[in-house]
C-alpha cells in the first residue's frame, strides 16, 4: 500500500500538480503534513493530474478538497473519464458536502445576570404549570369520588384494604419509633432549658403541646411523603412505562377509579390513625424522660397533661391529618401518571413526588399554624 503524495511537476509549463498513491485514513497524518506547504503554491490555473490516484476514502477525499477546493475537486472528478466510478462518486459527494458546509458562528458570550434571571423565570413557569396540573388532578379525583361514592358495586374494597395495610399497618413501627425518640429529645431539651429558670415541670406542657398540635401530624406526614408518595409514584409509573395503563383504558376501565381512588382513600384512613399513634408515642417518649430525669412519675405526667392541655389542641392536630393525607396521595399518583417509558423517568418523578409532598405539607402546616393563631385556637 503506497502512501499518497502530491507533488508539483516543474518540467511542465505551467507546473502541474500530480496526485498519486493511496489517500486513506491510514496515511492521514502524513498527507496532512505534506500538503500543508503546497496550498500557498497552487492557484486556479495549476493543472491537476489525478491519474496516479490509488485507494481513496472519505478522509483522503476531504484532504484533497481542502487542497484543491471543494468545487474544483468535483469538477475534476466529473471531467476525468478514466477515473473509477466509485472514486468519482466519492469525490463529488465529499466536494459537495464541504462546499455546502458553513462554519458555525461562535456563540456570543451572554450576560450572567440575564441568564440567571432567565433560569429563575423558567423555574417559576415550571412551578406554575406544575401547580395548575395538581389542581386539575385534585378536581378529577374529587369528581371520580363523587361519581362512585353512591355506587357500591364500583367500590374497590379489596384494593382499598390492601393499600390501608401497605400505607398504615406497615408504617406503624417506623412512625412509633421515630416519634418516641423525638418526644424523648424534646423532653431532654425542655428540661435542659427550663432548668435554669426552675420551671422543669413545664417540660410536660412542652411535650404535650408540641406533639398534639404539631409534631405528631407533621412528622407522620413527612414520613408518609417519603414512604408512601414515592411508592405510589413508582407503582403507577412502572405501570405507565409498561403500557399497563393503556391496557386498562383499552378494557374500558377508568385508571382514576381503579388506581388513584383506592390509594387516596387508604391514605385518608391511615394517616389520621398513624397521627394518633404518633401523638401517643411522643407523649410516652417525653414521659419516660420526665420520669428518669425530672422524677415526674407517669401518674403525675398524665395529671398535668389532663389539667393543662385542653382537648382542642388534640383536635387541632388531628384536623390537619386528612388534608395532609389527601395532598400526599394525590401528588404521588399524579407524578406516577407523568412518567414516560423509561426507568430513569420513574426515578425522576419518584424523587419529585417526595420533594413536592414534603414541601406542600410543611407549607400547609405553616399556613394552618398562622390561621389557628389568628383564630385563637
Amino acid at each position: 500500500m503506497a502512501t499518497g503524495s502530491a507533488q508539483l511537476d516543474a518540467s511542465t509549463t505551467p507546473p502541474s500538480l500530480r496526485v498519486a498513491g493511496d489517500w486513506t485514513l491510514l496515511h492521514y497524518a502524513t498527507l496532512e503534513r505534506s500538503i500543508a506547504a503546497l496550498k500557498s503554491r497552487l492557484d486556479k490555473a495549476t493543472p491537476i493530474d489525478l491519474s496516479g490516484l490509488g485507494s481513496l476514502d472519505t478522509a483522503g477525499a476531504s484532504l484533497l478538497a481542502g487542497l484543491l477546493g471543494a468545487a474544483r475537486l468535483g469538477d475534476l472528478a466529473q471531467a476525468d473519464p478514466h477515473m473509477p466510478a466509485a472514486q468519482r462518486a466519492l469525490l463529488q459527494t465529499v466536494g459537495k458536502a464541504m462546499a455546502e458546509y458553513v462554519e458555525p458562528k461562535p456563540r456570543p458570550r451572554g450576560n450572567t445576570v440575564l441568564e440567571l434571571l432567565a433560569r429563575i423565570g423558567a423555574a417559576m413557569e415550571h412551578v406554575y404549570h406544575q401547580q395548575v396540573r395538581l389542581l386539575g388532578f385534585i378536581g378529577l379525583t374529587l369528581e371520580t369520588f363523587a361519581r362512585t361514592v353512591l355506587r357500591p358495586r364500583r367500590w374497590r374494597t379489596t384494593s382499598l384494604v390492601a393499600h390501608v395495610e401497605e400505607t398504615g399497618l406497615d408504617a406503624v413501627p417506623i412512625v412509633a419509633l421515630l416519634t418516641f425518640m423525638v418526644g424523648a429529645v424534646v423532653a431532654f431539651l425542655g428540661s435542659t432549658v427550663l432548668k435554669d429558670f426552675g420551671a422543669t415541670i413545664y417540660t410536660v406542657d412542652l411535650v404535650a403541646y408540641s406533639f398534639l398540635r404539631e409534631f405528631g401530624v407533621l412528622l407522620t406526614a413527612i414520613l408518609m411523603a417519603g414512604r408512601t408518595a414515592s411508592a405510589f409514584t413508582a407503582q403507577i409509573g412502572s405501570m405507565k412505562a409498561n403500557e399497563e395503563i393503556d391496557a386498562i383504558r383499552a378494557l374500558g376501565l377508568d385508571p382514576m377509579e381503579l388506581l388513584v381512588l383506592p390509594r387516596v382513600l387508604a391514605m385518608l384512613v391511615s394517616l389520621p390513625m398513624l397521627t394518633f399513634l404518633a401523638m401517643i408515642a411522643g407523649l410516652v417518649g417525653g414521659g419516660l424522660v420526665c420520669a428518669l430525669v425530672l422524677d415526674i412519675s407517669p401518674v403525675m405526667f398524665l395529671n398535668l397533661v389532663k389539667s393543662d392541655i385542653g382537648v382542642r389542641h388534640f383536635l387541632v392536630g388531628m384536623a390537619k391529618a386528612p388534608v395532609f393525607a389527601f395532598v400526599i396521595a394525590v401528588i404521588g399518583c399524579l407524578e406516577g401518571f407523568k412518567v414516560t417509558g423509561s426507568a430513569e423517568s420513574v426515578g425522576e418523578h419518584t424523587t419529585s413526588a417526595v420533594v413536592q409532598s414534603i414541601f406542600v405539607v410543611i407549607l400547609l402546616d405553616a399556613l394552618a399554624a398562622l390561621f389557628y393563631m389568628e383564630m385563637g385556637w
